[in-house]
């Protein structure tokens, strides 16, 4: 073997040595929860769950109604929002938890044999919403559910669906970023261990999103989520700590 070949052999073994040490300085697994570094540090993400059920609650219902007049279309309307404002306070809402928006009014104006609108106006409808906000969740969501009966008694009525919120969402988080730092660290332990390591002080802690979601959905945003759809919801905290490795 002359010279020059030696030499392109031992630059060869020279270059797998030094991937080989590569490799072992840093350990990365692939889903993103470890790292270990050539620092002697460990990168840990943490996480939290919790169920909650919404302590308050807000709906909204909107009625209206259409004449050729403007009076008389106003008339009814006055007339179908004490009606309204009867089946709530039946239902066990106090008058002044419930919030009547103005009168929207929306002219509605003749078409031509072109399709087109003109300018003359044939009839006009008026619009007025009821908004409730309560802490009672279970009875507002029972109403949202049965408000179209008014139906029945001539209204043309629209129940939107309720948002449900949690109003505590601030202390728990406190608590849940406590536990999610706890979750990283007994991870970090776990993985130390195997490798003949221990965990030493905590180097650095950030905090993730939080993901309030319905039950059971496994829906996550870069951005965070805060469901307003459901009664019943799950919030989960996340936290990525670095610890010390002795």
């Amino acid at each position: 073997m002359n010279q020059e070949n030696k030499k392109s052999i031992a630059l060869i073994l020279v270059a797998l040595i030094l991937s080989a040490g590569l490799i072992l300085s840093t350990y990365i697994v692939t889903d993103g929860i470890v790292e270990i570094k050539g620092n002697r540090s460990i990168t840990v993400t943490g996480s939290a769950k919790q169920q909650i059920k919404s302590d308050l609650i807000e709906w909204t219902g909107s009625f209206s109604c259409e004449s050729k007049l403007m009076p008389e279309a106003y008339t009814k309307l006055k007339s179908d929002s004490e009606k309204v404002k009867k089946y709530l306070k039946e239902k066990g809402i106090n008058e002044e938890d419930m919030v009547f928006s103005s009168i929207d009014t929306n002219p509605i104006h003749e078409v031509n044999y072109n399709g087109q609108y003109t300018n003359n106006i044939i009839a006009y409808r008026l619009y007025q919403r009821v908004q409730i906000s309560s802490t009672d969740v279970d009875k507002l969501s029972r109403i949202a559910r049965e408000a179209t009966e008014l139906i029945n008694e001539g209204i043309e009525f629209q129940s939107y669906p309720p948002q449900y919120y949690y109003t505590k969402i601030a202390d728990l988080k406190v608590s849940m970023l406590g536990e999610a730092t706890k979750d990283a660290k007994n991870r970090a332990e776990q993985i130390s261990q195997n490798t003949g390591s221990s965990i030493g002080a905590l180097k650095s802690a950030k905090m993730g999103v939080f993901q309030i979601t319905p039950l059971y959905s496994t829906e996550v945003s870069d951005y965070g989520i805060n469901d307003t759809s459901s009664l019943e919801k799950e919030i989960t905290a996340v936290v990525t700590c670095t610890f010390e490795i002795k």
